[in-house]
């Protein structure tokens, strides 16, 4: 059995005071303060977190040092595509991938962009693979977009809308053809086979199945978002919310049990839908306390400063061991890969870091990551 010993461990529920992580096979066998005799201790620090998880990122898609041109992150051929898969956009070779692993991230939710009103599935990879088949953890839903995006796209090709009325309109025609070919098929009038393939892609989001991620930043998107989740039975997600700046949207989110995957912070607010984006209004998601993660939208915000922008969630009054519950296992939760990780606790991936000091101090950093109990940086 191996073990890495620190002064303060969090577990991602709580903090372990001068204890040691043992892990063997890649897997976590508990957080003890009497070193077991059995253990070789491999690194010691200040502090351990669980490896962080980002819940919602481009990386591999949008590849560093490479043309804009080059990026795979929206595809223009139609408005409503599916099938879509952004596990075949991402490159394991992202030099963005080797500066994440160095700060602890070692888990990504990588998506289509907002470019589209449903850009296809997105996929929780691992970051230190070596290519996409063994990066592939799961997918973790479809990507729909509400707002200004998906209306700023109506030169690409297809059918585009100009309004957000017509984004709406779209997308509630394609929920109703995919629910129309449902009935269809249980009737027995039509066989599934007979049905494109990308209302087949759609049929396990109008089942209830898999999870619709909504890229929505304001108020009025979100609601709709909440009302379209009522009106057809399907399990959403809001994606980004950067622009709210009250706490009842919050509220109602929390209310009807929709997630959150909060950001990108420390982004530049270039478009209107993000007039009222700041810093601040984390605390009003702090108050409502719905469920919600931490997202880098890598490139949008680098993801290797993604734990940075907890800084916010300290100064409106999480405790250190919440905020890093928010890109542990409030992300794992979220995305459904909570059953291996987001927490270091018996059962689990033996995949953490371990920090030169406390984590939240400017000139801390990590020295050992371990990824399924195997060494992935040290310094």
């Amino acid at each position: 059995m191996e073990a890495v010993f620190a002064k303060a461990v969090y577990t991602g529920d709580s903090v372990v005071k001068n204890a040691y992580v043992c892990f063997e096979d890649g897997v976590v066998k508990g957080v003890f303060q009497e070193k077991p005799k059995s253990a070789e201790v491999l690194a010691e620090g200040e502090a351990v977190t669980p490896a962080l998880i980002d819940a919602h990122s481009h990386i591999g898609m949008a590849r560093s040092g490479e043309p804009v041109a080059e990026e795979d992150i929206n595809d223009r051929f139609d408005s409503i595509i599916p099938h879509a898969d952004a596990l075949n956009a991402v490159y394991m070779d992202d030099k963005a991938f080797s500066e994440s692993i160095e700060f602890g991230v070692l888990y990504s939710c990588v998506m289509p962009g907002s470019g589209n009103i449903i850009g296809g599935k997105a996929a929780v990879i691992k970051n230190y693979a070596r290519d996409v088949e063994e990066a592939f953890i799961k997918y973790a839903g479809v990507k729909a977009a509400l707002g200004y995006n998906p209306k700023s796209t109506h030169e690409w090709k297809g059918e585009r809308p100009y309004t957000r009325m017509g984004v709406s309109a779209l997308l509630e025609e394609f929920i109703k053809k995919a629910l129309d070919a449902k009935k269809m098929i249980s009737s027995g009038k039509k066989d599934e086979a007979e049905f494109d393939p990308r209302l087949r892609e759609f049929f396990p989001v109008v089942d209830g199945n898999e999870v619709l991620r909504v890229h929505a930043h304001k108020v009025d998107d979100i609601v709709y978002a909440l009302g379209l989740s009522k009106r057809y039975g399907l399990k959403v997600v809001v994606e980004h919310a950067s622009d709210v700046n009250t706490t009842h949207v919050f509220e109602k989110l929390r209310d009807a049990g929709v997630p959150v995957v909060y950001g990108p912070l420390d982004a530049f607010s270039y478009k209107t839908e993000l007039k009222h984006e700041s810093y601040r209004n984390v605390r009003y998601l702090i108050e409502a306390k719905p469920l919600y993660g931490l997202m880098s939208d890598h490139p949008v915000t680098l993801q290797r400063n993604l734990f940075l922008q907890l800084r916010f969630f300290l100064r409106y009054g999480l405790s250190k061991p919440e905020c890093v519950a928010v890109v542990t296992k409030n992300n794992a939760q979220i995305l459904g890969v909570d059953g291996f990780l987001g927490t270091i606790e018996p059962g689990k991936w033996a995949s953490f870091v371990v920090w030169s000091g406390d984590p939240f101090s400017m000139e801390s950093r990590p020295t050992h990551v371990f990824a399924e109990g195997k060494l992935v940086f040290s310094e």
